[in-house]
């Protein structure tokens, strides 16, 4: 084989090159001279700019422990900033030296002190624009990527790197993937990802706050714009590096298949969520009971619906069983909710002035609408008591039901205290005949035998 054409003494050639430099350059280093001195001056700004942050970060801590009522935004800006105050005091210490020795006195002799001051002003550039990726994998990647590249650029050794990195690849057949193709893939992948997140949380946003779009639409109109800004995004970056995706259908139609298979249950409440969404059955706020389960929608998601309670439990479920379940939802069409209550009052009682009573305690207590005046009828006469049925009616079913009937109830309590309405309880009458009595009486005065 020609080694000119061998990929692998390619490869050592390339190393044994790189190694030359470094030598090269540390035997410079080592070597009395400007070289050396520029070293030197870097080394001790190092050390100062050490010291000025301990000492600043110390006191930007105390000033930010006597801010009160910051919004979370600028407290983790200032946990930034902290974190990189000595390579920030590093920079503009290099840059000092650097435009001095520029104007004042040695303009030839200060090249690494330059680029020291210009790697650390990017390397703290690059740190903060970061903060935009989300995902702390990718911010990771994206980082040290840049800062790797910038370092290798400001160094005139990017190509040589370049062609290094993709010399290191996997070929199968007419596929080859080279680790300068990965890199390169993450680097502009988080970036597309990165302005994809920006832009569908602004759109969001602006979806939000359009009062004219019905909840449940504003859900599936930012869900369709995520899927839409991240896919996207994703087969951009793809792209953008080079690899084809037609290779992949058939792999991905049998994987889809396969997941078809195993994972209806997921496919089924991801269908049933837009369905949900789309015929807005459910929508965020709306007060549902589903068995033994009454509280509210807080969050519609793909797969789930998040519903909390009144005692706080939030209740994860299934979008399918939205769809397949019977459920009431008590805000459907509006939130107008009638309440009935019983309750039964004695046979002495005037049964109009309990309905006009139980009517007016109703239309008393906080909550019950009164345009929608309260009822009051006879449903029966019952073993001990005459049998009323109370109705009301309440808009802010979120406010809870089993309060607002407390609350009435204690209201009728009152009124009848108050107007000698007597609320009856089952009575018995005993009668003992009188053979019952003489057997009794005679039971007790029989003497015990031993």
């Amino acid at each position: 084989m020609n080694p000119e054409t061998d990929p692998f003494a390619e490869f050592l050639t390339s190393i044994q090159a790189q190694f030359s430099g470094v030598t090269v350059f540390t035997q410079s280093i080592v070597t009395p001279g400007w070289r050396q001195n520029q070293i030197i001056i870097l080394v001790g700004l190092a050390l100062v700019a050490w010291l000025l942050h301990r000492v600043s970060g110390n006191v930007l801590q105390n000033w930010v422990r006597s801010r009160e009522g910051w919004a979370k935004w600028k407290l983790r800006v200032v946990v930034q900033v902290k974190r990189r105050l000595g390579l920030m005091w590093f920079a503009l210490m290099a840059g000092g030296v650097y435009m001095v020795m520029q104007n004042i006195t040695w303009p030839s002799r200060s090249y690494l002190i330059g680029l020291a001051a210009t790697l650390a002003s990017v390397w703290v550039g690059v740190a903060f624009a970061a903060r935009m990726v989300r995902n702390r994998f990718m911010r990771r990647v994206v980082t040290w990527s840049l800062w790797i590249y910038a370092t290798f650029y400001f160094l005139n050794i990017a190509d040589e790197v370049s062609a290094f990195l993709d010399r290191i690849a996997i070929e199968i057949g007419d596929f080859r993937m080279s680790l300068l193709t990965v890199i390169t893939a993450l680097v502009v992948i988080g970036a597309l990802f990165t302005m994809a997140r920006l832009v569908s949380t602004t759109t969001s946003a602006k979806i939000r706050q359009n009062d004219d779009i019905s909840p449940s639409m504003q859900v599936l109109a930012v869900k369709g714009v995520q899927v839409m800004l991240y896919g996207f995004a994703f087969f951009m970056g793809v792209k953008a590096v080079g690899i084809d995706l037609t290779g992949l259908a058939v792999l991905s139609g049998a994987i889809g298949v396969g997941l078809g298979f195993g994972l209806q249950k997921v496919v089924s409440n991801l269908v049933s969520g837009v369905i949900i969404l789309i015929d807005k059955s459910i929508k965020p706020g709306d007060v549902i009971s589903l068995g033994d389960t009454f509280g509210w929608i807080q969050t519609l998601g793909a797969r789930y619906a998040s519903v909390v309670t009144r005692d706080g439990k939030e209740y994860l479920i299934p979008n399918e069983d939205l769809i397949t379940g019977q459920v009431v939802n008590w805000s459907h069409s509006n939130d107008f909710v009638r309440l009935d209550i019983y309750f039964g009052t004695a046979y002495g009682c005037d049964p109009h002035t309990v309905r006009k009573l139980a009517i007016d305690a109703a239309k008393g207590v906080e909550r019950v609408l009164s345009f929608k005046a309260p009822v009051c009828h006879i449903v029966g006469f019952g073993d001990s008591s005459v049998d009323y049925i109370l109705r009301f009616w309440i808009k802010d079913p979120t406010g809870g039901l089993t309060n607002i009937r407390g609350n009435v109830y204690l209201a009728l309590w009152d009124v009848f205290k108050e107007n000698d309405i007597s609320i009856p309880f089952p009575q018995r009458e005993v009668l003992v005949l009188e053979e019952s009595k003489m057997q009794m009486t005679q039971t007790k005065r029989a003497p015990a035998l031993d």
